[in-house]
């Protein structure tokens, strides 16, 4: 009978080890769809990570080319202060020239009115001897009149 039993058991054994295997497969299944779908989010979250990333990636070098710009920008005003410093030295220096040709035109200026007033002076001085010498010659001239017509008052 132990035969017969063993025999008969056999298939229902055949079907529950069959069940067991089914069901095994099943769970490893089970188990390859959850570790897929934890993989698959895992995935997506990278991605959305990575996109974060990207996205942070374009804004630092939006603000990046933003300070360049800025940067460039303050190069160029420094360079324009720099020109319009160096034009103002050159400035200063031709109004420097310029005030030492006033003064030595204001120095010429001056010897030239001191050379005219000594002119003016010796011409002056030679009137002053002219009228000396007219006024010697008027005396001399009613003198000698006085002479040819004596007493005549």
């Amino acid at each position: 009978m132990t035969n017969d039993t063993t025999g008969r058991e056999q298939p229902w054994l055949d079907a529950e080890r069959a069940r067991e295997k089914t069901e095994g497969e099943r769970q490893l299944g089970e188990r390859g769809r959850r570790v897929s779908e934890e993989r698959r989010l895992e995935d997506e979250s990278a991605r959305g990570d990575a996109e974060q990333l990207r996205r942070l990636a374009e804004a630092s070098r939006v603000r990046q080319e933003e300070h360049r710009e800025l940067l460039e920008q303050v190069r160029q005003e420094r360079e324009a202060f720099r020109d319009a410093a160096e034009e103002a030295r050159r400035a200063a220096e031709e109004a420097r020239l310029a005030a030492e040709d006033a003064r030595l035109a204001a120095e010429d200026a001056r010897h030239a009115t001191i050379d005219a007033v000594r002119v003016t002076a010796e011409a002056l001085s030679a009137n002053l001897e002219q009228m000396k010498f007219v006024e010697q010659l008027r005396r001399v001239y009613r003198d000698l009149k006085d002479l040819k017509e004596p007493d005549s008052n």
